[in-house]
C-alpha cells in the first residue's frame, strides 16, 4: 500500500469512534465565551496540542512535508473561535437561510464540494458565540412571520460529526423547538446521534442522512460512518420522533449501479421502523463536478476512481457562475425513472423532493 492509501485506511478506522483533533487552535476572543473556556480546559485534560492564532486565517504550524500530508492533517484540526458576521447566507431552494454554526468537516469524501469551497484552509472550525448566532435566528424569523423560516445548518460542515464536541447542535434544536415559525434542518454522514436523542424537539428539526450505494460509500467516501451505522442511526433518530429524510447523493452512473442502488432501498426498508418508512422524504443529486474541483480532487486524491471524464459529460451552467458538468441526458433519465420506481416500490408514500 502507498502512503496515501495508508493516510485513508487510518482515517477510516478512526470515523467508526467519535472524532478527536490531533490539533486545536484557540482564537483570543474565544476563551472570553464560557463555551470557548469549557473547550479550552476539555482539551488541555486530553492532552491535545493547543496554540493560539490571532485568526483562522494566521493558522500556522500544521505538519506535513507534502501537500496532500498537510492535506490530511489540516483535516485533523479544529479551530475554535467567534464568528464576527451575523449576516447569514441565503440557503435556497432547501431552506430560506444557512445557519453558521461550524464549518469543515473530517470526512474525505473525495467528490465533495468543499473540496474548493474551503480551498487551501480544510480545517474544523467552531464558533463558540451560539448565543449570538441564535439571537439573530431569532430576529430573521421575526422578519419573515407569518411565514415559515427555514435553516439549514450543514452547508458547509458536517455539524452531527461533532456535535459530542462542540453541542451548538442540541443548542439549535431546543432553540428552533420554542419557534412556532421557525424549522431547523441538517444532513449527515455520521451515526454518533445519541446526544441528540433526547430533545425536546417539538418536531421543528428535519433530520437527514447521506446516503447511497456501498460500492460510493466504499470507494469515495473514506472518514465517515458506514452505511449500516447510518441507517441504524436513522432508526434511533426516527424512534425520538424527528421528521426523517435521506439525500442520496451523489448517485453515480457505475458498473453495477441497479443492483447497487437496488441493495440500498432494500436494506433501508428492512433497518427503519415501519412507521418511519410511511413519512420519509428524499433528495436525490446526480453526480456532477466543476474543472476547478476535478483538479483539486486529483491533487488530494490521486489514487481515486472518481469518474471525471469530461468527454462522457454534458455541460451545465450553474448558478454559481460556473459550468458543471454533469450525465448526459440519457443516463441523466435512466438514474432518474429507476430511483423513482425503487422508492416507490419501497416506500410508496414517501415524498421525493427534488431530483437534480
Amino acid at each position: 500500500m502507498n502512503t496515501t492509501t495508508l493516510q485513508l485506511k487510518a482515517e477510516t478506522e478512526k470515523s467508526m469512534k467519535p472524532f478527536e483533533p490531533d490539533f486545536v487552535f484557540f482564537e483570543p476572543r474565544a476563551l472570553d465565551y464560557s463555551l470557548g473556556e469549557k473547550l479550552y480546559k476539555r482539551f488541555k485534560e486530553l492532552q491535545v496540542p493547543i496554540q493560539m492564532t490571532t485568526s483562522h486565517n494566521q493558522v500556522r504550524g500544521i505538519p506535513g512535508n507534502t501537500d496532500i500530508e498537510k492535506y490530511r492533517y489540516a483535516k485533523r484540526t479544529l479551530v475554535v473561535g467567534v464568528r464576527k458576521t451575523l449576516k447569514f447566507d441565503p440557503s435556497l431552494p432547501s431552506a430560506e437561510y444557512a445557519l453558521p454554526l461550524s464549518t469543515g468537516c473530517m470526512g474525505h469524501c473525495h467528490y465533495c464540494y468543499l473540496q474548493t469551497t474551503m480551498g487551501s484552509k480544510p480545517y474544523i472550525r467552531i464558533y463558540v458565540n451560539v448565543e449570538e448566532i441564535l439571537s439573530q435566528t431569532e430576529q430573521y424569523i421575526k422578519e419573515r412571520e407569518p411565514n415559515i423560516t427555514r435553516f439549514e445548518a450543514a452547508c458547509t460542515s458536517d455539524p452531527v460529526g461533532i456535535e459530542h464536541i462542540h453541542g451548538a447542535l442540541r443548542q439549535s434544536i431546543e432553540f428552533m423547538a420554542k419557534q412556532p415559525y421557525g424549522r431547523l434542518r441538517f444532513v449527515t454522514k455520521y451515526a454518533n446521534v445519541e446526544p441528540l436523542l433526547d430533545i425536546e424537539h417539538n418536531a421543528h428539526t428535519y433530520f437527514r442522512f447521506s446516503i447511497n450505494a456501498d460500492y460510493v460509500i466504499k470507494s469515495f467516501e473514506p472518514g465517515t460512518s458506514s452505511f449500516s451505522d447510518r441507517i441504524q442511526a436513522a432508526g434511533k433518530v426516527a424512534k425520538a420522533g424527528y421528521p426523517l429524510g435521506f439525500i442520496i447523493a451523489p448517485i453515480m452512473f457505475f458498473e453495477g449501479w441497479e443492483d447497487g442502488y437496488r441493495n440500498l432501498f432494500k436494506q433501508l426498508k428492512e433497518q427503519l421502523p415501519i412507521k418511519a418508512q410511511k413519512e420519509l422524504f428524499f433528495e436525490l443529486i446526480t453526480h456532477r463536478f466543476t474543472k476547478a474541483a476535478k483538479k483539486v480532487i486529483l491533487e488530494r486524491y490521486p489514487n481515486t476512481k472518481l469518474e471525471m471524464d469530461e468527454e462522457k459529460r454534458k455541460l451545465k451552467w450553474g448558478r454559481y457562475g460556473k459550468f458543471k458538468y454533469i450525465y448526459p441526458d440519457d443516463i441523466y433519465d435512466s438514474l432518474k425513472g429507476f430511483m423513482y420506481r425503487e422508492i416507490r416500490e419501497h416506500f410508496p408514500n414517501a415524498i421525493i423532493e427534488y431530483y437534480t
